[in-house]
C-alpha cells in the first residue's frame, strides 16, 4: 500500500486548505494596511528635519529625491524655539539607499496637486560628510516655501473679482464705438516711436540723472507720507486762521489797508535820501562778499589750526629757552673747517649729478615708469600652485623675410615679400625729459606703423599717460618743462 505524502494530506483536508488561505489573506491585508509606513523587517535610515512650516503635510506623506520616491514621512511634531517661535519637527523614515545623507542636503514642502497634497522634497548636496542615522537637519536646512497653487488663486477674493468685473466692464464702454479712432491712433504710432526714441535715449542717458530723480521723489513721498495728516490739518487750520480774519477784517483790517498808501508816499519822499546810504551799503558788501565767501570755505582750516596752535603757544616758551643753545652750536658747527670743507664737496657733489636726476626723474615723476617696472616684475611671478610659483612669459614667432628676426641679417628688416617683416626698434625712448621733443612717454605708447621700418621714436606725440597713473594735462606738462629748463 503507497503512503501518501504531506502535500497531498493538506489538499485532501478542506480544514487546511481554509486555513491556510485565511492565513495568506491576513497577510495581504496586513502587508496592505502598513505599506504606507514602510514593509515590516525592511531595514530603513530614519532621520529628523526641521521645517518652519508643516501646513497641509500629515504622516504618510512621500519624500522624494529628484522626483523619486525614498520613503515617508513618519511622524510631525509641534517645536518651539526659545524666542517663542515654532517650527515643525519631521521623523522621516528613508530607504537605506539614501544613507548618509550629505551635510549640504535642503529640504522644502511642495505640492504634490492642485487639491492640496504635499511630499518633502530633498535636494542632496556634494559633501563628503553625511548625517549618521537618527540625526537632525537643522532649520536652516529648509527653504522657503514655494507659493501654491490655491494661495495664487486665494488672491481673487470676492471683492477683487467684483473690482475686475468692474474694470472690464468700463473698459469696454471706453472702448465702445472708438474702432476708427483706435485704428488711427495705431496707424500714427510708428511715427510717434521715432519721435519718441531721441526722448527715451535723452531719458535714459545717466547725464539725465532720471533714476536719481525717480529714487528722490520716492524719497521724498516717504517723507511726506509720515506727515500727511499733519498737512491736512495745516488746511483745517487755515481755515480757521482765515475765519478769525474775517472777523478782525472792519475795522482794523481795512484801516491798515487805508493807511498804506500814505505810507508808500512817505517812502517814496524818503527813499532817494536813503539811497546814497544804500548804494554804498551795497557796495560795501559786494566787495565783502569774496572775502566771506573765502572765510566760509576757510573756516574748518582756521579753526583746525586754532585747535593745532593752541597747544603749540603753550610749549613755545619751553622752545624759546632752547633757541639760545641751538643757535651757538649751528654757529659752531657752521664755523668748524670740517663742516664747511664737506659742504663744499657736497655741493660740488650736487652740481655733479644735479643735470643726471633732473634728467632722469621725470622718467618716473611724469611717466611712471619705475612703478610699472616693479609691478612687472612682481607679476612674473605672481602666479603659481601649491608647489610654486611659475614664471610668466610669451613666445613669439617672428615674420619670415629678408633680413627678418628669426635669422642672421645683413640688414635691418624692410618688407622684402612678407608685409609684416619690418624692424621696429626703439633704443632710448622718449621719457619726458629735458630737452626732449616732443615731451612724451614714449615708451609703452608706441603706436604700431606698419609697412615701414621705424627706428627710434614713432611720429607724434603719445602723450603722457602710462598705465596706472593718472594723466598730466597740458598746461601742468608745459610748467614742469618750463622749470627744468629754468632749472639747467
Amino acid at each position: 500500500m503507497r503512503r501518501r505524502g504531506f502535500a497531498g494530506g493538506i489538499a485532501s483536508s478542506p480544514t487546511m486548505v481554509g486555513a491556510l488561505t485565511v492565513m495568506v489573506v491576513l497577510l495581504a491585508v496586513f502587508l496592505a494596511y502598513n505599506a504606507n509606513t514602510g514593509l515590516p523587517f525592511v531595514p530603513t535610515y530614519r532621520i529628523s528635519v526641521q521645517v518652519p512650516d508643516a501646513d497641509l503635510l500629515v504622516p504618510g506623506n512621500e519624500v522624494r529625491v529628484g522626483g523619486v520616491r525614498v520613503g515617508l514621512v513618519e511622524d510631525i511634531e509641534p517645536e518651539q524655539k526659545e524666542d517663542g517661535t515654532t517650527y515643525a519637527k519631521l521623523d522621516l523614515k528613508l530607504d537605506n539607499d539614501v544613507q548618509p545623507l550629505p551635510v549640504d542636503s535642503t529640504v522644502i514642502v511642495r505640492a504634490r496637486s492642485a487639491l492640496g497634497l504635499k511630499y518633502l522634497e530633498i535636494d542632496k548636496g556634494t559633501s563628503s560628510d553625511g548625517y549618521e542615522a537618527g540625526a537632525t537637519l537643522p532649520l536652516a536646512a529648509a527653504r522657503p516655501e514655494p507659493v501654491d497653487i490655491d494661495e495664487v488663486l486665494s488672491m481673487f477674493d470676492t471683492p477683487t473679482r467684483v473690482a475686475i468685473r468692474q474694470n472690464l466692464f468700463e473698459f469696454g464702454n471706453a472702448l465702445a464705438g472708438r474702432g476708427p479712432a483706435l485704428n488711427s491712433a495705431i496707424g500714427r504710432l510708428p511715427g510717434v516711436v521715432e519721435v519718441l526714441k531721441p526722448v527715451m535715449k535723452n531719458l535714459s542717458a545717466p547725464d539725465t540723472g532720471l533714476e536719481r530723480f525717480i529714487t528722490a521723489s520716492a524719497a521724498a513721498a516717504a517723507e511726506v507720507a509720515p506727515v500727511a495728516e499733519t498737512q491736512a490739518r495745516l488746511f483745517v487750520d487755515l481755515d480757521t486762521t482765515f475765519t478769525a480774519l474775517a472777523e478782525v477784517a472792519r475795522p482794523f483790517i481795512q484801516e491798515t489797508i487805508s493807511e498804506t498808501p500814505p505810507t508808500f508816499a512817505v517812502a517814496t519822499e524818503a527813499f532817494p535820501r536813503i539811497r546814497p546810504f544804500l548804494g554804498h551799503s551795497a557796495d560795501l558788501f559786494t566787495k565783502l562778499g569774496p572775502g566771506i565767501d573765502s572765510l566760509a570755505d576757510a573756516a574748518p582750516t582756521i579753526a583746525a589750526s586754532l585747535e593745532t596752535g593752541a597747544p603749540v603757544l603753550r610749549e613755545s616758551p619751553t622752545l624759546n629757552r632752547e633757541l639760545p643753545p641751538t643757535a651757538q652750536a649751528l654757529l659752531a658747527f657752521n664755523d668748524d673747517a670740517g663742516v664747511r670743507s664737506g659742504l663744499d664737496r657736497l655741493e660740488q657733489t650736487t652740481s655733479i649729478f644735479g643735470p643726471t636726476i633732473r634728467f632722469i626723474a621725470p622718467a618716473q615723476t611724469v611717466c611712471n615708469y619705475g612703478g610699472l617696472l616693479t609691478r612687472n616684475l612682481a607679476s612674473l611671478l605672481l602666479q603659481g600652485a601649491d608647489g610654486g610659483k611659475w614664471q610668466r612669459f610669451t613666445v613669439f614667432q617672428a615674420p619670415q623675410g629678408p633680413n627678418s628676426e628669426a635669422g642672421v641679417a645683413a640688414a635691418h628688416a624692410s618688407g622684402g615679400g612678407e608685409p609684416t617683416n619690418f624692424l621696429h626698434y626703439n633704443p632710448y625712448p622718449n621719457t619726458a625729459s629735458p630737452g626732449q621733443k616732443p615731451r612724451e612717454c614714449e615708451a609703452g605708447n608706441e603706436p604700431w606703423i606698419g609697412g615701414k621700418a621705424v627706428i627710434g621714436n614713432a611720429p607724434g606725440d603719445q602723450g603722457l599717460i602710462t598705465d596706472d597713473q593718472p594723466g598730466v594735462s597740458d598746461d601742468a606738462a608745459d610748467q614742469a618743462a618750463a622749470e627744468e629748463e629754468e632749472g639747467q
